[in-house]
């Protein structure tokens, strides 16, 4: 039997509402690490294989019971290498270093401008060094997003094919070595799902919400743990109400006309696409998602971990730089390749396979490309999965009023606690304070006492060489 630990939330199979997601952040900020995280899944639940997650719990305290317990311990992460993660990468590095089982990344990417700049470094590059350098201790190879990360670690001293290698994003592999994308034929009746990123050039929003009302039924779907926040409740806006082509608040028309969907889980958002026409926006997995359900997806990359995902697994796409206020999405559609990932789909799957053999990890392609006995369907044709959440503009007046009842009481005794916490802080540092203070008055006396010993042994001293003096 295989015990494995997985750095993710919750499992594929675990169904949690929006309130506990918002409260425990399940989905770890944003609802599209639970797609590479349900391919992980899939891939590694082998028969006998049992697969938990770190629930986001990677203090270095964990090193023993991760030890005693567990045979590997999974690391899937997005773009990890970035100044905000550090806090985070530091964390993993202490445990790592105190764990005495295999410890294998599967897939991590730079965060970098589109024009990704390697040659002067960034703030985290000892970080990213004393990272990988742990995990190398505990495996054979680190999994990489594309090749611009693979050029900055090889930069940074680690050798390409042997300490690290490109193997795409593992979520493009959860169905195997196959991609099965569906003609279909686009009209302005068609359903389509849109995702974006208010971090997007301010052309490609545009962009996105001209394509939003040439095909208006269209269904918005958010990713961020704000987002899902918004969605629930209707109250406090994502950002400065000023942006604009962005949906941040409860009154922008996606909202409003309930065209907003928010999954909780990878399952239900992979069925819901598949309903769909058409797919396209500025965010990865909402693309993703669109491509493993088989419906044809437009990506617009904004960063160079988009890029070199992009590039890897040759995802239909429109550069930003190419989108002009003149670029219309039905002129998109008619010129785009829908199949070209299919083209690549088994290099790259058998590329990955290869990653996972040289770390020795137990997969269900061991025996076949083809697997006919898959432990994961199994469970996952067991759940019962919780509905997409609409907002509150979509749903009944009782429905909202439930959703209110339960979830502002939790939030104000949350408040309160807090304020608690920081009010016993306050205490805390006013105590000490205080004490400093006492110390330093304490000082400051005994500083004055023996400043006038001094200067009366001065007077005293002054006075016999006076007299000596006066006598000679």
């Amino acid at each position: 039997m295989k015990r494995i630990i997985i750095r993710a939330g919750m499992t594929p199979f675990e169904q949690f509402d929006a309130e506990y997601l918002m409260k425990h952040n399940s989905i770890g900020g944003n609802v599209g690490n639970l797609i590479y995280q349900y391919s992980i899944f899939r891939t590694l639940m082998t028969e006998g294989t049992t697969i938990t997650p770190d629930y986001y719990y990677y203090e270095e305290e964990r090193a023993d019971e991760i030890n005693a317990n567990f045979d590997l311990y999974v690391i899937p992460l997005a773009d990890a290498f970035r100044k905000e993660f550090v806090p985070t990468l530091r964390k993993y590095t202490k445990l790592i270093k105190k764990l005495k089982i295999p410890v294998v990344v599967i897939g991590v990417g730079l965060r970098a401008p589109f024009e990704a700049n390697l040659n002067d470094g960034f703030s985290f590059d000892e970080d990213v060094k004393a990272f990988v350098s742990a995990v190398l201790e505990r495996s054979s190879m680190l999994g990489l997003r594309g090749e611009i990360t693979s050029k900055y670690l090889t930069r940074l001293g680690f050798r390409e094919g042997i300490d690290h290698k490109v193997i795409g994003c593992p979520s493009m592999y959860a169905f195997g070595r196959d991609l099965k994308i569906r003609e279909t034929n686009i009209t302005k009746d068609s359903m389509i799902g849109v995702n974006s990123s208010r971090l997007a050039p301010q052309n490609v929003l545009n962009f996105i919400t001209r394509g939003m009302e040439e095909y208006p039924n269209h269904y918005f779907i958010p990713q961020w743990m704000k987002e899902l926040r918004l969605t629930y409740t209707g109250t406090h806006p994502i950002a400065d109400l000023s942006v604009t082509n962005y949906p941040v608040k409860m009154s922008d028309p996606t909202y409003m006309n309930d065209r907003v969907r928010f999954f909780l889980n990878a399952q239900t958002w992979i069925n819901f696409l598949k309903e769909a026409d058409f797919s396209f926006g500025a965010r990865l997995h909402g693309n993703i998602t669109a491509t493993l359900a088989g419906t044809p997806s437009i990506l617009i990359p904004k960063d160079a971990r988009m890029r070199e995902l992009t590039d890897y697994h040759q995802l239909t796409h429109i550069w930003a730089n190419d989108i002009t206020d003149s670029t219309r999405l039905s002129d998109v559609i008619e010129s785009a390749d829908f199949q070209s990932p299919t083209r690549v789909q088994a290099r790259n799957f058998d590329n990955f396979v290869e990653f996972l053999n040289t770390n020795d990890l137990e997969h269900i392609y061991k025996e076949t490309n083809y697997p006919e006995n898959v432990p994961f369907d199994r469970e996952m044709a067991k759940a019962e999965l919780l509905p997409v959440v609409k907002p509150i503009t979509g749903i009944s007046i009782e429905e909202a009023v439930s959703r209110f009842e339960s979830y502002f009481p939790a939030e104000e005794q949350k408040i309160v606690a807090a304020q608690k916490r920081d009010k016993a802080k306050m205490a805390e540092k006013d105590k000490k304070i205080k004490s400093l203070q006492g110390k330093l008055n304490s000082q400051t006396k005994e500083m004055k006492h023996q400043q006038g010993t001094l200067n009366r042994k001065a007077v005293r001293m002054a006075l016999k060489t006076a007299d000596l003096f006066a006598k000679k």
